[in-house]
């Protein structure tokens, strides 16, 4: 296939030729780009497809580097919680979705967030029963790392006081009764969690396409997704995956994070990084170093300053962390591990230090809470680190009753970072926050929420719209060693492209960002979705 794009305000990110008005692709890479008159020259008369963007901004596909795509899709099947705004909202929404379950089918969504209530109170377990009295509740907060559930739900699992938790994990008793009070922290969710009925093959297969045909209209021409545990395991993931995507032609490439509870799976099935095409491919073997913020299981250094006997919760201790990313080098696979902690990152990276890198980097998910030493040992051409520009609209100012102001000062640093040399990609953690790109360079350049009217939170780690672009164009090529093939629109590249309905390097606000849309997803010179 041949197309020519012209008349287009195209921005490559490729400082030796920054700003072209048309391109000429042909069998899905970019052939030429130049002037107008140029391209259609050289190019115009051998049956291309001519595609007039009507001076349109283009920049090259942009890059989620880090989110959870079949729970996209998933959740728009079930509970949204992300909008409720207080304790009664949280339950209201409970009894008024269970009104359409018939007894004993399970209430599944996610989403809900105590820190933007005004009280910040967690419904109790009793409260959970009069709002879902004849079904078990399972729902994930926003972070994912804490969960409510019912008296039903842990009936069903089989809870007893003297029932083994996982390691990492723990069941929260009430103060005064010491029994369950609702709410279940890391591993121990796996007690529930797993008695919830499995999805059949075609639910996940339609779920998992609503989440890509999302991505798509958002603009996302690749993701880099972390999706085992939603879709039953490695190889029907990567089926999943083949099937929509490079025989269905549905959605952005995708490459797969894979749980380190599949590595074995992987090595029987042949799969390893690599494993693929351009379209779908295997990526790192995913870990969890501790928790979240949110839920105080973000391991720190020091205690957290609302809650001084805790330093939040490893998921390992250091010598089984050893060995599982041990197990992973001997595949000569790369680590993507979620450290959010200043303490989980000092582990991990104490770790990482006593084996040689593999042929991919090894990439730091989050980094959070860091600090000015912490920065300077994640300076290295064989490590990057995925960021969420979009926590620091959520989680300010309240991550600074966690930490204090003093450690805040280093918590989300993206400019320290750059500075410092730190290869650095842009994510949006969907279904955690919202997928919409546009919203994490916002978030990356303001540091505050939309609609507030404040110089941003920790002003000086705020980006400039080059770089916060670069992170999820450029940065997002390099997660993936694939610098050489996308990020940047140059001649032998994919001709991978985001065109938007407004020019964000002409903004007189970056809050006219919130405006702007995705008028074409295109993918290796194909347009795949159309506003």
């Amino acid at each position: 296939m041949k197309s020519i794009f012209i008349n287009g305000q195209i921005y490559t990110m490729n400082p030796m030729e920054p700003i072209v008005q048309s391109i000429f692709t042909q069998n899905e890479r970019i052939v030429d780009i130049g002037t107008n008159e140029e391209i259609l020259h050289q190019w115009g008369r051998n049956g291309a497809k001519i595609i007039d963007l009507e001076g349109r901004t283009v920049l090259p596909g942009l890059i989620d580097s880090h989110l959870h795509i079949s729970s996209v899709g998933i959740n728009s099947q079930e509970l949204d919680l992300t909008n409720v705004k207080t304790t009664d909202d949280l339950l209201a929404s409970i009894r008024s979705w269970a009104v359409n379950m018939k007894p004993g089918e399970w209430i599944l969504g996610r989403g809900w967030d105590e820190n933007i209530f005004p009280d910040r109170r967690i419904p109790s377990i009793e409260e959970l029963d009069k709002v879902s009295p004849n079904n078990p509740l399972f729902l994930p907060r926003i972070c994912g790392h804490a969960f409510l559930v019912n008296s039903i739900a842990l009936k069903v699992s089989g809870y007893h006081p003297d029932m083994d938790i996982p390691y990492g994990g723990t069941i929260v008793l009430d103060s005064s009764t010491k029994k369950p009070n609702g709410l279940l922290l890391e591993t121990a969710s796996v007690i529930v969690s797993k008695h919830i009925p499995t999805k059949s093959y075609e639910q996940l297969k339609i779920a998992l396409q609503a989440g890509l045909q999302k991505a798509l209209s958002v603009g996302l021409t690749s993701i880099h997704t972390n999706d085992p545990n939603y879709l039953g395991g490695a190889r029907q993931t990567y089926r999943l995956f083949d099937e929509l995507i490079n025989h269905d032609g549905i959605g952005p490439r995708s490459n797969l994070l894979i749980d380190y509870d599949y590595l074995e799976e992987m090595v029987t099935s042949g799969m390893r990084t690599g494993y693929g095409n351009d379209k779908v491919m295997i990526g790192a073997i995913k870990l969890f170093a501790d928790g979240a913020l949110g839920g105080r299981t973000a391991h720190l250094s020091e205690p957290y300053l609302d809650d001084p006997d805790n330093v939040g919760n490893a998921m390992y201790d250091n010598e089984v962390l050893f060995q599982l990313i041990r197990d992973i080098r001997l595949q000569h696979m790369p680590v993507a591990i979620h450290t959010i902690g200043d303490q989980a990152l000092i582990d991990v990276l104490d770790i990482l230090d006593q084996f040689k890198p593999s042929k991919y980097r090894d990439r730091l998910i989050h980094v959070s809470v860091l600090n000015e030493r912490l920065i300077q040992r994640l300076s290295s051409p064989n490590r990057i680190v995925d960021l969420q520009p979009k926590f620091v609209s959520s989680d300010f100012p309240w991550i600074e009753d966690r930490i204090g102001k003093e450690r805040a000062r280093f918590a989300y640093p993206f400019k320290s970072l750059l500075e410092n040399g730190v290869i650095s990609a842009g994510s949006s953690d969907a279904p955690i926050e919202p997928l919409n790109p546009l919203l994490g360079i916002h978030a990356a350049l303001t540091r505050r929420k939309a609609g507030e009217n404040h110089e941003g939170y920790i002003e000086q780690e705020k980006l400039s719209m080059y770089e916060a672009i670069h992170l999820f164009t450029v940065g997002g090529a390099y997660a993936t060693n694939e610098e050489n093939l996308k990020g940047t629109l140059e001649r032998g590249k994919l001709g991978d492209m985001t065109v938007l309905s407004h020019d964000p390097f002409q903004m007189e606000s970056p809050d006219e960002l919130l405006t702007t849309s995705a008028e074409m997803t295109v993918i290796g010179g194909e347009i795949r979705y159309q506003r």
